[in-house]
Formats: C-alpha cells, structure tokens, sequence
C-alpha cells in the first residue's frame, strides 16, 4: 500500500485535506500494530483496545486540521494510543480505586514466553468460535458482516455490493452483531 514514511506522510496529508480514502489506509496500515502493541498493555480486554484505538482515530479525524505532519505516522499512532489507555484507567481508577499501584505498574511488564504462547492459543481458539458462530448466521449477514469488519467497507459500500440501501446494511450488521453478542452471553 505504502513504501515508507514519506508515503505516510502524504496519506497524511491528505487524510488532513478530509480524504476519506487516506484515513481509511491509514487505518488499515496502523490497526493491526495498534491492537498488538494496545494488548501488550492492557491483554485483559481486546474490547477496551479496540475502543481506545477507535477514539483515536476518531480523535484525529475531528483535529485533523489541527494536527501537524507527524515524522513517524506509527510512532504518532501508538504514542496515542498509549496515552489514550492510560487516561481511561486513570480515570477508572480514581473512583473505583481497584489497580494498585504495583498491579497499574504490571500492566505494562513484558510476557513470559509461556504467557505468550497462552494468550496466541486463546485468540486463535476466540478465532475458530467467530469463525463458527458466524457460520450459523443467515447467508447475508455473514456476507454484510464479512464486508464490514474483514474488508472495512461502509455502511453505503456494503449496501451497493449487496443491492439493498445503506440502512438495511447497517440493520444487517447490527442484528448479526447482536446475534453473535446472544450466543457469546
């Protein structure tokens, strides 16, 4: 997709001119070394990553103008992304006072290579039983779901690929999602 930082850069820039397109790559191109680096962190929870890595980007998309031309794009991202982890559990931590200082302290220790090898078996088994539980969904709502979380397509984008209008995309989604959240429950 990119060859190197200055390809960033000019995705970049032009994610900052409001190209819908940029912003998507760039996501595209930083998700995966976000959710990584956001799980060595916090490996607790793949839902409170995803989330911080989503306000971050939202984040950037409503400053965008604001923002300068950062030399390393990934660098950007992951520094946020950090800061945005922090803030949250800072902040959940003051009322409800449940992380210690040492335990707050552990969330950033390395994993063993056992923990590792562990925490790799248990995403490839969450895998296999998405891959399952998808497979027990009508055939549109894996196809509108598919399109939307493995190929990153909009609302608008599924619904011309599935010949229906961005609403009943979206209400395919949303009732694949909350059939899948039923079964996880």
């Amino acid at each position: 997709m990119t060859n190197g930082p200055l390809d960033e850069q000019q995705l970049w820039s032009a994610f900052q001119s409001g190209n819908e397109d940029a912003y998507t790559s760039l996501y595209r191109l930083h998700v995966k070394a976000m959710y990584r680096y956001g799980m060595s962190l916090v490996s607790v929870s793949e839902a409170f990553v995803f989330d911080c890595i989503h306000d971050v980007f939202t984040e950037i998309w409503v400053k965008r103008e604001r923002l300068s031309i950062p030399e390393n794009v990934r660098y950007y991202l992951l520094k946020s992304l950090k800061v945005r982890i922090i803030h949250l559990l800072q902040r959940q931590e003051k009322p409800h006072s449940s992380l210690t200082r040492e335990e707050f302290d552990d969330l950033w220790s390395e994993p063993s290579i056992d923990e590792l090898y562990v925490q790799k078996e248990e995403a490839e088994n969450r895998q296999e039983m998405m891959r399952k539980l998808i497979a027990l969904l009508p055939h549109r709502q894996q196809e509108a779901i598919r399109l939307r979380f493995t190929e990153n397509m909009d609302y608008q984008e599924i619904g011309n690929i599935l010949d229906v209008n961005r609403q009943s995309a979206q209400n395919l989604v949303y009732r694949a999602v909350q059939k899948l959240r039923e079964w996880l429950i």
